[in-house]
């Protein structure tokens, strides 16, 4: 509680308000995302084949949307480009609730991923312009806890209130969903009006960097797939590779498998001020590389489920999974967008934030084509391979950034770095003194500031 109350004092009064309403906005979002597809199938009658077809559209959408959403965000602001996108979300769950035709649906659908290809890179564009240093990471982590609040509690409201014999409950719930949304735009339209995201050029400074600079950056390369991985083998899996594989091969039910998901919620939430501040000033690989770890064991868990099927021990292991995963997922929500916006500066924040928003989608998409070829194909024992094979890839692109990063950007605070360098001064020269010139130096300076 007193970390809580020493964060919540640390932040400016525009961060106050836009943490403030993060579970409020999320709630109609956990109301209908776990139910779009039976909306689709179930109530208005499209073939399964077809709703999943239209599902896709907003992740396609979004991803096709965050280039261009990343260079506007920079050019206009990220208020400008989020009140848009906002704007096509309400227009996009209204439609949605009324859609009886597959063609309406699927325009509902697109303007919805409008909203997510901007509204990723806009508000983590917006947060890092309110807050920098150590609370910027805390705050992404607290934000990502407060997140996954609202969307557990509006999954649960959901799954009580919606009924498929009664289309009205979901008309219902796709109106609360877009009436949910009006709360971050009364945001940037009242107390955020005045919060600027882009920066001005210096006189004589060179035009911003495009994406392609951006890019060629090694730090950044090696992050941008870090976050494809992290994505595939993580996110990518909750809604296809973990559901398929607990169905068809640990054979649990659907109770547990919804259970499942009350548990990640439950995980983060709990958690994830407590791992904050065990994380504060170290370095944001060396976090990356313990979470990969941990998913590691979480996959191994999962596997081992298969092989007691339709048991309890199957069950418990299944939601061990699930704990332990969330357990790993509050470790790179708090660094990752950290590591991009403080390698940005104010006139290419956006398009940092957009490389980040389509790292993520692009392992959102490619992870359950992986995973329904590998378990459709019966090859389980593969799945679980590959997706430790990834943490263990997390590991190695891990170990590769910190080589490539600046210590500011890893986490290390400058007060760390500056003893560090200290040591590793001490230490060579006093392997000088003994006849072996700095002997030693590296490796005293990395123990320092390990960190």
């Amino acid at each position: 509680m007193t970390g809580m109350k020493t964060f919540w004092q640390a932040l400016p009064t525009e961060g106050r308000w836009l943490l403030s309403t993060v579970a409020i906005q999320t709630l109609g979002r956990g109301m209908t995302l776990p139910f779009t597809i039976i909306y689709l199938h179930e109530v208005r009658g499209f073939d399964l084949g077809l709703s999943g077809a239209l599902m896709s559209l907003i992740a396609v959408t979004g991803l096709l949307v965050t280039g261009p959403g990343g260079t506007l965000i920079d050019r206009y602001g990220a208020k400008r480009v989020l009140l848009v996108g906002l704007a096509a979300m309400i227009a996009g769950c209204t439609l949605l609730a009324f859609a009886t035709h597959p063609a309406v649906a699927a325009v509902a659908l697109v303007l919805i991923g409008v909203n997510f290809g901007v509204s990723w890179p806009g508000f983590n564009a917006l947060i890092a312009t309110v807050v920098d240093g150590e609370v910027r990471q805390q705050y992404f982590g607290v934000n990502f806890a407060l997140v996954n609040l609202g969307i557990g509690v509006g999954g649960i409201i959901g799954g009580f209130f919606v009924d498929v014999h009664n289309p009205s409950t979901f008309t219902a719930i796709f109106l609360v969903d877009a009436v949910s949304t009006l709360i971050p735009m009364a945001l940037l339209l009242g107390p955020l009006r005045r919060v600027r995201t882009q920066g001005d050029p210096e006189p004589g400074e060179a035009p911003v960097a495009g994406y392609r600079a951006i890019l060629r950056q090694p730090a950044v390369l090696w992050l941008t797939l870090l976050t494809f991985i992290s994505v595939f083998i993580g996110y990518g899996q909750m809604e296809a590779g973990f559901p398929a594989f607990a169905r068809q091969v640990s054979e649990v039910s659907t109770r547990v498998v919804g259970l499942s998901f009350a548990v990640n919620t439950a995980v983060i939430v709990l958690l994830q001020f407590t791992v904050l501040r065990l994380i504060s000033g170290r370095r944001r690989t060396r976090v990356m590389q313990v979470m990969a770890l941990i998913w590691a064991v979480s996959w191994l868990l999962l596997g081992a489920t298969g092989l007691l099927p339709d048991s309890l021990a199957a069950a418990i292991g299944v939601l061990a999974f699930m704990g332990v995963f969330a357990f790993g997922e509050t470790m790179l929500q708090p660094t990752v967008p950290a590591i991009y916006n403080d390698l940005a500066s104010d006139r290419n924040r956006g398009r940092y934030n957009a490389i980040n928003s389509a790292a993520f989608q692009g392992g959102a998409i490619t992870g359950p084509v992986a995973a329904g070829v590998l378990l459709g194909e019966g090859l389980s024992g593969w799945f679980i391979a590959v997706m430790v094979a990834g943490c263990v890839a997390i590991c190695v692109l891990a170990i590769a950034l910190e080589r490539r990063v600046s210590p500011a950007a890893n986490g290390v605070t400058a007060d760390a770095a500056a003893d560090g360098a200290a040591a590793g001064g001490a230490a060579a020269g006093g392997a000088a003194g003994a006849g072996a010139p700095g002997a030693g130096a590296p490796e005293a300076a990395g123990d320092a500031s390990e960190r």
